[in-house]
């Protein structure tokens, strides 16, 4: 465990510090604000790889969905502890070095402007170190296919992400921005609405459940962990409908250059 956690720190802070020092060699011109932001994309972006590629591991390792077990169920929790606390420190670099370059540097101008922005995505680290990473710890030696479920939910990250760093560039009516949009789409509503169906699904078909008994057979709290990640992934996936429903009615004449 303490490994783990100390390549989780190294891994996340080195690539970051990497990121940004590559993207400031790279491109002298642009503010830090914009190196960092962009660094912290990436760092999300190969957290996000490492995510799901462990998930497809387990998904296909674990044949019985009840009773399988794989070390990665357990073991990336807390590679992804260090992670989520990094992010959460990360964030508020970025909004310190915006708020800077725009003279204003009183620190409850800046916390408070980083907690207005960040707040959901602050509430999602929480619940991940405070709820979900005991939870998994502490769950014994069954459920690791679901858990493996839940890991791939990060496929659609790199999209996310990819799709910030080109509006941060200017790039947002581009036909990669567009293509990416869609692809950002697909991947958020299958591994991130889907999947909790998939899971009810898989569990059924072990059990030789109808799926509609699946919610009456399991353990109550079960339904609640799972009504509570799945809220915020409507909310968020509304959030993308809304941006997507105009990104083919820009005007032709609408273009940044």
């Amino acid at each position: 465990m303490l490994l783990t956690l100390a390549w989780g720190s190294l891994f996340f802070l080195g690539l970051f510090a990497l990121s940004t020092w590559g993207l400031r060699r790279a491109r002298p011109e642009w503010p830090m604000y914009d190196c960092l932001m962009i660094s912290t994309r990436l760092v999300s972006s190969a957290q996000a790889v490492l995510a799901t590629a462990s998930g497809i591991i387990i998904i296909f390792y674990c044949r019985d969905v009840v009773t399988d077990s794989h070390w990665l169920a357990r073991e990336y929790i807390w590679f992804l502890v260090p992670y989520m606390v990094y992010d959460t420190c990360a964030m508020y670099l970025c909004e310190w070095y915006r708020t800077r370059e725009q003279n204003r540097r009183d620190f409850r101008t800046i916390f408070r402007s980083y907690l207005s922005k960040n707040r959901l995505m602050i509430t999602h680290h929480v619940a991940i170190l405070l709820v979900l990473a005991p939870i998994a710890q502490l769950r014994g030696d069954r459920g690791d296919f679901f858990v493996g479920c839940i890991y791939t939910a990060e496929l659609s990250t790199p999209f996310v992400s990819l799709g910030k760093i080109l509006i941060q560039l200017k790039q947002q009516h581009t036909l990669l921005y567009k293509v990416n949009g869609i692809l950002t789409l697909t991947t958020f509503f299958c591994c991130r609405i889907l999947l909790f169906p998939f899971m009810y699904c898989s569990y059924g078909q072990q059990l030789k459940l109808n799926v509609l008994q699946v919610p009456f057979r399991i353990p109550f709290l079960c339904n609640v962990a799972n009504a509570f990640l799945i809220a915020p992934q409507i909310y968020w996936f509304s959030l993308l409908c809304k941006k997507a429903a105009g990104l083919f009615d820009t005007p032709p004449g609408g273009k940044d250059g």
